[in-house]
């Protein structure tokens, strides 16, 4: 008889304490909050953010991170010398590279060229390295030929965040909402709102709202150049733009893997000058600064109330603040910087002011210079 052992005690005894320090990570961190938005009470309907910014790498991305950090270790593709490498520019290698420092592993994100020194230094900081490509397009295949050649592991988000998460419960983001929305007075959201990036959150969402039996309706708002909203319109889920997001952690210029569309009962397509103007004007209600992608969120959640308002429905939204302003002070939050991407904030900012008002979004007429 020929045995072949492949098992490695040592290695072992590596991934399960790895396994158990990742654990113990989201032991050790209280949920994140619920917070609600002031709306007048006699609209009786409610809205509600999850606040995602006080993960300990400030962003939705840090639960992401570490569903693929246990997914990879449980698969047997991390081990004790493993080099992880992301294709990611934004929150995902910021949180990816805080769990490899964790378990002593190095870390590479693959990115543009053009990312900002900003992101770079986030993500430098977590002890991560970056390796800057020209093309955009080719980040993906990159961070794949960078993973082979270190003999390491490409995490690939964008194929394995919906299948990372256990979306029938063990606290996941979605078994959370629930829970803390409980005691109020409309305690099953009518509406949960949120973006696409990977498309793994709307997938758990949808598919515990379906497994729990709740009817609550899943909304996934698209930024400009995404190329989710214009598949979903045309059922053609090969359509490709080409083109990048502005709005950070939300819209891909292909429809991504893990973005499952037969669990999405609206799509709303954001204008960015409407996500920026939304962001803005929530700070201000908030005071607290916001993400851009918390922004298109708040945007697809507004049209919703307005809705229900006009057809006399009462009950309750919820959707995700992503992740704080802090990190945006040189570019959503400076008037240079927007005027130089030729966004107009002033018709939509009149919009909210209206809505926030009279719960009646009304339509967008262009300001005088344009």
């Amino acid at each position: 008889m020929e045995l072949l052992d492949r098992c490695n005690d040592s290695d072992r005894a590596w991934v399960t304490d790895a396994i158990g320090r990742v654990e113990a990570d989201a032991n050790r961190s209280a949920d994140t909050h619920l917070l609600p938005f002031p709306l007048p009470g006699d609209w009786g309907i409610d809205l509600y953010l999850k606040d995602e910014s006080v993960h300990p790498t400030g962003s939705l991305k840090h639960r992401l991170a570490r569903s693929l950090f246990l997914y990879g270790l449980c698969n047997g593709w991390i081990g004790p010398r493993t080099t992880i490498v992301e294709a990611s520019s934004g929150s995902t290698a910021v949180s990816e590279a805080y769990f490899a420092r964790m378990l002593g592993l190095p870390f590479i994100a693959v990115m543009p060229a053009s990312t900002s020194p900003e992101k770079v230094t986030l993500i430098e900081f977590q002890g991560g390295k970056c390796h800057l490509v020209e093309d955009p397009a080719s980040v993906v295949l990159e961070a794949r030929w960078l993973a082979e050649d270190a003999g390491g592991h490409f995490m690939d988000q964008f194929t394995y965040a919906e299948r990372a998460t256990d979306w029938r419960g063990n606290n996941n983001i979605a078994e959370s909402i629930y829970a803390q929305m409980s005691l109020e007075r409309h305690p099953v959201p009518a509406w949960i709102v949120v973006g696409a990036g990977t498309g793994g959150t709307s997938a758990t969402i949808g598919r515990y709202a379906r497994y729990c039996r709740h009817p609550t309706k899943l909304c996934v708002v698209d930024p400009e150049n995404s190329a989710f909203y214009p598949a979903w319109e045309a059922a053609d889920w090969s359509h490709e733009t080409g083109l990048g997001s502005r709005i950070e952690g939300i819209g891909r210029p292909r429809v991504e893997a893990s973005f499952q569309p037969t669990l999405v009962d609206r799509m709303v397509r954001v204008p960015d000058a409407a996500s920026l103007a939304a962001m803005r004007a929530a700070s201000a209600v908030l005071g607290r600064g916001l993400g851009g992608s918390t922004g298109t969120n708040l945007w697809g959640a507004f049209g919703l109330i307005a809705g229900m308002r006009a057809a006399g429905a009462r009950g309750s939204v919820v959707t995700l603040l992503c992740d704080g302003g802090e990190r945006y002070t040189n570019t959503y939050y400076s008037d240079e910087w927007v005027i130089a991407q030729g966004l107009d904030l002033a018709p939509y900012l009149a919009m909210i002011d209206s809505f926030l008002a009279t719960g009646v979004m009304p339509p967008v007429r262009p300001s005088p210079e344009t």
